[in-house]
């Protein structure tokens, strides 16, 4: 019997082991996280990467003011406190690509053409609406904000 539970506790103690030697390999330790924290200009870094690779923009440190367009290959993008579009234009007509609502904003109505004008509206859970109004000049989108 003492050698049966004296093969059982070697046998736990190999396990331990070798389940902490996988995680030190692994590099997460036992509680599952690095220990490193993200400053706030490392968040940023981060975020401008994900975001120039999800939209194809090329890189740069800063960001757009809001409403300020960034061309795409299928469009410009255009930025705004309630949201994001994508926009392209054949000749007069403008025709949204895509939209995407801001953290805490829902897109409220959409008339995406192609038309003269196409709009968007950004609905947020508190405060006004956002409402965003596109046309084409000399071929490109260009971004306007209604009421």
């Amino acid at each position: 019997m003492k050698r049966l539970v004296l093969a059982w506790v070697a046998t736990a103690v190999a396990a331990t082991g070798a389940a902490v030697a996988v995680l030190a390999l692994l590099g997460t330790g036992l509680t599952g996280d690095s220990g490193h924290v993200l400053s706030p200009a490392e968040v940023r870094a981060a975020l401008n990467t994900a975001t120039q690779r999800a939209t194809g923009t090329p890189a740069d440190d800063a960001t757009p003011a809001p409403g300020t367009p960034s061309q795409t290959a299928q469009g410009k993008l255009l930025r705004t406190p309630g949201g994001t579009v994508i926009a392209s234009c054949e000749g007069d007509l403008v025709t949204l690509r895509s939209w995407s609502p801001a953290q805490n904003y829902s897109v409220d109505h959409v008339e995406p053409g192609p038309a003269r004008r196409a709009k968007v509206e950004f609905e947020p859970e508190e405060g006004v609406d956002v409402e965003l109004e596109i046309a084409c000049s000399d071929g490109l989108p260009v971004a306007g904000f209604g009421s």
